[in-house]
């Protein structure tokens, strides 16, 4: 193995520096010993500015290369480690080429190892490249350069090394680096919630930086530039927020096979895109489905029809579910007040609705043991739900029955037959009933858990086999009853909701206390089941006063987001964009806006009349203008003095067209002829040659 030196090839005046033992200590005298070198591996032309010979030390005489191994010998324990890391750092520089570089590369490769080969049979390796370069058609100096390029270099590291070196992108990147500031406006310009456009952005980046004399780059490198440096993630949360980052990340891979019927369900309300008919109302209106499903197998497994989302519908609902199949262990709702209200998971600590008082009581989620779960608003893919939903809306909304009641799923998706038909409610709910039916009968699913049979099949062969749970009859009248915390009348314990009077003779007892009331939502004139706040039950409360019962319901939506991943994108952001918002707007606010340049004509064109001579604008015309009748004497006057340029001694043309030049720049009116004329004679050699003359003799050349 050849030892190494800490410097491969030495230009002339770099070995005459270096004054190393039988070496020449002047250029000249080192450009005439090693001349003979040219032409051999052993030199090579310099690339770069200045141009001119290297030479590799090992063509030195002997005690010149003993002195330089003598050198570097303190570096050599470090010279291992730094040739893996450079050698490593080639090869990924490679691996990044497109494929046509890694060809060329490969080609170069392929002419070498002929060489090579030619050389292992005896030939000497100049007459080698002799020999070759005529077959691959280059010449020979092109193999001796990369041979260059591979020179100490191992033989299964030559590939990395042979490959085309790109001099654009060092270019650019210098490009970048001479206008850091612009390039930091620019960012902060165009990273922001507004989103503004690439164009708006650079155009105010480049105002500032011409107000505070900075470099500036073109239009199309700071895009490139900014492309490559802030990375597509960081600019989308920055110009769309968390709503256009949640679009950057593929949705959850939730496994279900793992579960068994009734473990977990999870539910949702969906406007039907059907214009239905309800008893005792005029105008007609889209129903709310509110359905649960089976997280298992997915199946719908009970349902309920509203003119609007609230809790009653909700718990009816969970009432018919407990009752048909049992009592879950997980459900997994959507965030609104209808799933989140104080009845159905009061008590829950993830609930996020609602004031959340000590005196609140459980809902009837916690007293059953169920762990309640809330989905992210707005984020379909957290709710499986929302994929039968998919399948409701488009074979029972477009069944053929419902055929002019169908209003689209978007306003500007209105059919032409829209409102021309509305459908009764009780047969939008047949039609409803047998399209539920046959969703959950379908057979063909493609789920993990279904693998081709339906959800009917999928959910009755894990429930016969599952852990179901059972609801008692105590249990069976909370999902029956609403619930309410009320303060009792301070002397008599008059209990008063919705406007109605309940009272019993046991609730003097306990005047002026709070209490839980529960209550049938669909018959409170049926009287109160009261409960202390612990759960006790107290006793029955007979409605005095009869009013009717008005519902309140709402819906408002609250998420949880990843605060973890949306923290690190933030971070980025702050990378990305040092320089704050307010900085920038207040840096192109301070830009002095400079006024407008008067617009003074140097030059002044004859504008020649149709009919009648020139002279004949000096006679005042009746209802002309004065100025206009101003401006053409002037011209007429300048014509009369401007008269053609007739022959002239070379001298004297020199002196009129300098004459001339000295009129223009003063500001005073030219002819456009004789401007023309002077234009057309400074481009002459003529003019030239005299002016170089004038330039060193000034006007003197004239006397």
């Amino acid at each position: 193995m050849t030892p190494a030196v800490a410097k491969e090839w030495w230009t002339a005046s770099e070995i005459a520096e270096a004054k190393l033992p039988d070496m020449p200590t002047t250029t000249r005298g080192v450009d005439m010993a090693l001349n003979g070198l040219r032409g051999t591996e052993k030199a090579r032309r310099r690339t770069g500015k200045g141009g001119g010979w290297e030479y590799n030390w090992q063509s030195f005489p002997m005690r010149a290369r003993q002195k330089l191994l003598k050198a570097a010998v303190p570096a050599a324990g470090t010279k291992k480690v730094r040739a893996q890391t450079e050698r490593g750092a080639q090869w990924s520089w490679f691996a990044a080429l497109p494929d046509a570089i890694k060809d060329k590369a490969k080609s170069r490769l392929r002419i070498l190892q002929a060489v090579e080969a030619m050389v292992a049979t005896g030939v000497t390796k100049f007459t080698a490249v002799a020999m070759v370069a005529p077959t691959e058609a280059i010449s020979e100096r092109t193999i001796w350069d990369w041979f260059a390029m591979v020179h100490g270099v191992r033989a299964d590291d030559w590939l990395a090394h042979l490959a085309p070196r790109n001099r654009a992108q060092g270019k650019a990147s210098k490009r970048v680096a001479e206008a850091p500031e612009f390039f930091e406006r620019l960012k902060t310009l165009y990273l922001r919630l507004e989103g503004p456009d690439f164009s708006h952005a650079y155009d105010d980046a480049v105002g500032i930086a011409k107000a505070n004399g900075w470099g500036i780059l073109t239009s199309r490198t700071a895009q490139r530039w900014l492309d490559e440096q802030v990375p597509r993630v960081t600019q989308v949360f920055a110009r769309q927020g968390f709503a256009g980052l949640e679009k950057c990340f593929p949705p959850q891979i939730r496994d279900r096979t793992g579960m068994v019927a009734m473990e977990g369900v999870n539910a949702d309300c969906h406007k039907i895109d059907v214009f239905v008919l309800w008893p005792g109302v005029e105008k007609p209106m889209r129903p709310q489905v509110i359905a649960f499903q089976d997280l298992f197998s997915g199946k719908i497994i009970a349902w309920r029809v509203d003119r609007d989302p609230n809790k009653v519908a909700v718990m009816s609902a969970f009432g018919e579910m407990i009752e048909t199949y049992g009592i879950p262990r997980h459900c997994l709702f959507d965030n609104g007040m209808e799933f989140a209200n104080k009845w159905l998971t009061g008590g829950t600590a993830t609930r996020f609705r609602f004031k959340v008082r000590e005196d609140d009581p459980l809902g009837v989620l916690p007293q059953l043991g169920i762990q309640v779960h809330f989905a992210r608003p707005a984020h379909g893919q957290a709710k499986p739900v929302e994929r039968a939903f998919g399948d409701l809306a488009e074979r029972v909304a477009k069944d053929v029955r419902f055929a002019g009641a169908y209003v689209g799923n978007r306003v500007d998706a209105k059919p032409e037959n829209y409102m021309s038909r509305a459908i009764p409610l009780v047969d939008f709910m047949r039609v409803l009933e047998q399209g539920i039916a046959d969703h959950n009968a379908r057979a063909g699913r493609t789920s993990d858990t279904a693998r081709g049979r339906s959800f009917d099949e999928t959910f009755a062969e894990s429930y016969g086999t599952a852990p179901i749970r059972k609801a008692t009859e105590e249990q069976r009248r909370l999902w029956l009853m609403g619930q309410q915390v009320l303060t009792m009348q301070k002397t008599h314990g008059e209990l008063s909701f919705y406007r109605n009077k309940y009272w019993s003779p046991w609730m003097n007892e306990f005047a002026g206390q709070k209490v839980i009331a529960r209550f049938d939502p669909e018959d409170l004139h049926a009287g109160l089941y009261v409960h202390d706040l612990k759960g006790a039950y107290l006793g029955m409360a007979e409605c005095r006063q009869k009013t009717p019962f008005f519902d309140l319901a709402g819906a408002r939506e609250q998420g949880r987001l990843d605060a973890q991943r949306k923290r690190d994108i933030r971070k980025s952001l702050e990378v990305h964009r040092p320089i704050s918002v307010a900085q920038v707007a207040a840096e192109k606010d301070a830009i002095e806006r400079e006024a407008a340049l008067p617009v003074d004509a140097k030059v002044v064109e004859m504008v020649q009349r149709k009919r009648g001579p020139l002279i004949a604008r000096q006679v005042p015309v009746p209802g002309e203008d004065v100025h206009a009748e101003q401006t053409s004497a002037l011209i007429v006057q300048l014509e009369a003095q401007r008269a053609p340029v007739p022959e002239q001694h070379p001298i004297d043309r020199f002196q009129w067209a300098l004459e001339l030049e000295r009129q223009i720049e003063r500001g005073e009116p030219v002819l456009a002829a004789e401007l023309d004329e002077l234009r057309s004679y400074q481009r002459s050699g003529d003019y030239k040659s005299w002016r170089i003359m004038w330039l060193q003799d000034g006007d003197a050349m004239f006397g």
